[in-house]
């Protein structure tokens, strides 16, 4: 209604997908760290700064009485700043059964951790095999043109942040390159002597769901 008063609304939190909201969440967590760093572990300390990637924390420790203590104190000084740290997953049944059910994954509130195995989650964007610990990929390619822009189509929606596929990504980005020096357009059917190549790559991207890393 144009003739009432103007009413003023603020945000009281950060937008979600605005561009400073990743930034402040980043300094939020390190001033926490900063604010209760006389109260907890020069350990506790660096894994709040250097362990975090934006709300996602990955941690390994060798004993598990070690991380059962860690998982304790990450909840504590993070509930200082007001963070509720939830969606805990672990490959150890020991460090599980100390986390309250209402703090682990969705996918491990039902299971019974004394028979149940241990389900496939997600790490930092990669395939988790929690209960052998060990990571998997799994790629599933949409069909595209044999054509520059749609070898690079497949090529670049290949996740492979800590570079473990580098030995299978090389040959498909090598064959890409020959074909820039060729100046082929973008569109262009790539030449037959390529598209065998191609096809080999691509059928040994298949063979993917078979390979973990351990």
């Amino acid at each position: 209604n144009l003739e009432q008063d103007l009413k003023e609304h603020r945000m009281t939190v950060h937008l979600f997908g605005a561009v400073s909201s990743p930034s402040c969440a980043c300094f939020a967590l390190r001033k926490t760290a900063e604010d209760n760093q006389t109260n907890f572990s020069p350990d506790v300390i660096e894994t709040v700064n250097r362990n975090f990637y934006m709300d996602d924390l990955l941690k390994s420790l060798p004993l598990e009485e070690d991380a059962v203590a860690m998982v304790k104190d990450l909840i504590t000084i993070c509930s200082r700043g007001g963070f509720t740290l939830t969606q805990w997953i672990s490959n150890s049944r020991e460090v599980l059964q100390s986390i309250p059910v209402k703090l682990r994954s969705q996918t491990l509130k039902e299971l019974d951790l004394a028979k149940d195995e241990l389900p496939v989650d997600r790490a930092l964007g990669l395939q988790w095999c929690i209960e052998t610990d060990s990571f998997k990929f799994k790629v599933k390619v949409k069909e595209k043109p044999s054509t520059k822009r749609g070898m690079l189509s497949i090529i670049s929606s290949i996740y492979d942040p800590l570079g473990f596929l580098a030995p299978l990504i090389l040959p498909a980005k090598l064959l890409l390159q020959e074909l820039c020096r060729m100046k082929c357009d973008w569109d262009d059917p790539i030449p037959s002597a390529f598209q065998a190549k191609w096809n080999k790559w691509l059928t040994d991207l298949e063979k993917l769901a078979n390979f973990q890393i351990n």
